[in-house]
């Protein structure tokens, strides 16, 4: 019973984990990266689609990201999606290839990315801690009903803790590498 509430806490905590390392990809760095654009949302014959689904994306260069359309109809919703998104670039198009050319990071702008970054490491914490507290619950809720007893309670949340401590410490641990993949001139 308690290995089953610990099994799924490490699921969900992986799963949260995962998501923060998606989201990391999808902030520029000091480099052009095609996890900037694959899985921007594009609305392609009134459907959303992953970027990613509708061209081939690559980087040429260090500073430039080539997007390849499988389809010439859907140049226009690529590129309109691309300057209504965030990343803040204007996209070049030439016949039926999109260029991304990435300016270089003013010193502001490496500051406020630190800042976003910052904002979803507490975020993808918060999702642990979350999944911490569910796990307790459960396992409070099978000590009330006598299912188990004080001392598994204890072991229960203490490996929950150490769980909760070592996936803390891989989002920390990834965080400082984007950090410096930012700052790096």
């Amino acid at each position: 019973m308690i290995n089953d509430i610990i099994n799924e806490a490490k699921s969900k905590m992986k799963a949260s984990f995962h998501v923060f390392e998606e989201d990391l990809h999808g902030i520029r760095g000091g480099r052009a990266s095609t996890a900037l654009v694959d899985r921007m949302i594009i609305e392609y014959y009134g459907q959303d689609t992953e970027l990613r689904q509708l061209a081939t994306i690559s980087t040429p260069e260090p500073m430039q990201i080539l997007i390849r359309p499988f389809d010439k109809g859907a140049v226009k919703s690529i590129e309109k999606a691309i300057q209504q998104s965030e990343i803040g670039i204007n996209p070049n198009t030439d016949g039926d290839v999109i260029r991304l050319n990435m300016p270089p990071l003013t010193r502001e702008r490496r500051q406020d990315l630190v800042k976003f970054l910052h904002k979803r490491m507490e975020e993808a914490r918060i999702a642990i801690r979350n999944v911490r507290r569910a796990a307790n619950d459960d396992l409070k809720d099978f000590e009330k009903e006598g299912l188990i007893s004080e001392d598994d309670l204890k072991r229960g949340e203490s490996e929950v803790q150490k769980l909760t401590d070592q996936f803390v410490s891989q989002i920390e641990e990834a965080g400082k590498h984007k950090e410096k993949d930012i700052m790096e001139l």
